[in-house]
């Protein structure tokens, strides 16, 4: 695969990704301008602010993503989780992408493109052959043993032991209850 060919999975994370920057941007100015409003509004701010840093954070990342020719980036778990603790802030359409995101970067084409572009070794998963997916034949019963079997299980049925009353060595034997009318 080119370089120049991106993964669907890399563009899903691109769009996502600028579109929760754009959405965080106009949310951390919304719930900013909210708080000053309030009357507590100016401690909150920090906290409010946070979603408006954030999108332009996510915005910088996607526009990396979509460059042409590709610069050098790595999977930004950092954004991903950021974006879900933009939560907090009531922004789950951020929380969403996060975890999206997350997932996305977990799958093997998408470490492997990272890889790639980074310049670091690829990791090669082997692929499943027509015959691995195949389920494997069952095993040969030799009928001489189960018919060995069949006579013991005869031997042993009209007995009135059961498996459970033999002594084993590492349990000790149990001695059943008295009970006493009261």
């Amino acid at each position: 695969m080119n370089l120049q060919q991106k993964p669907t999975l890399i563009n899903v994370i691109a769009w996502t990704t600028l579109a929760s920057g754009v959405g965080n941007l106009f949310w951390g100015l919304a719930v900013s301008h909210t708080a000053l409003a309030t009357v507590i509004g100016f401690f909150c701010i920090p906290i409010t602010i946070l979603p408006t840093i954030l999108g332009v954070f996510e915005l910088i990342y996607a526009a990396k993503l979509f460059s042409n020719p590709p610069q050098e980036v790595k999977p930004s778990t950092n954004l991903a989780i950021l974006e879900i603790v933009c939560v907090v802030t009531g922004n789950v359409f951020s929380m969403a992408v996060g975890i999206l995101s997350l997932v996305f970067y977990n799958d093997a084409v998408v470490k492997d493109y990272f890889a790639r572009l980074n310049g670091l070794p690829v990791t090669v998963t082997p692929a499943k052959s027509a015959s691995a997916s195949q389920p494997e034949p069952a095993p040969v019963i030799d009928e001489a043993v189960l018919s060995d079997s069949a006579e013991s299980f005869e031997e042993h049925s009209g007995e009135e032991t059961s498996p459970l009353d033999e002594e084993s060595p590492s349990k000790p034997r149990r001695t059943p209850r008295k009970t006493t009318k009261s």
